[in-house]
Parts: C-alpha cells; structure tokens; sequence
C-alpha cells in the first residue's frame, strides 16, 4: 500500500473538451490524468471523472485541498504560506 503523494502546487494545461480521469493519488505516470496508479498500489484514492464542456485553460489540483475538486482553488497555499516578513528594528 502507498499513501497517496500531494504536490504543493496544480498543474497548468490546455485542456480539450471531453470525459477527463483527473488523478488524485499522486502516483500516475501521465498526471494530471489517472492510468491506473491508484489500484495497483492500493492507495485508497480514486480518480475524478468529469465532463469538461470546452477547451480552455484548467488548473488540475494536485494537492487534493480544493474544495472545487478537480479544479485549484488556491487552497495549496496554506501548504506554502508566504515568508514572514523581516521585523523592523
């Protein structure tokens, strides 16, 4: 068994309009989309099928934080918050 992989970060593509398998394991080797990953090494996870209506720009979540699932909210943020900045003396 794996436990599923979170990147901190979406994926950015050119999407074309259709039935999409956006995987959320982490582990497939054609991301964003599913091959499969997720049974053989028994991550618990299962892919997200859509319809996307039309082609376009997409941001694919890859930290699984969004609460628009496929689609990134932002949410990976709170995984990389900004650094503090200097206090002043």
């Amino acid at each position: 068994m794996a436990e599923p992989k979170n990147a901190t970060a979406p994926i950015k593509i050119m999407e074309t309009a259709g039935t999409k398998a956006y995987c959320q394991c982490g582990w497939s080797e054609i991301l964003p989309y599913c091959d499969g990953a997720h049974s053989r090494m028994a991550t618990g996870c299962s892919p997200i099928v859509c319809e996307v209506p039309a082609d376009g720009k997409k941001s694919i979540c890859q930290c699984r934080l969004s609460a628009t699932l496929p689609w990134c909210d932002g949410a990976h943020k709170q995984l990389n918050p900004p650094p503090a900045a200097p206090a002043s003396a």
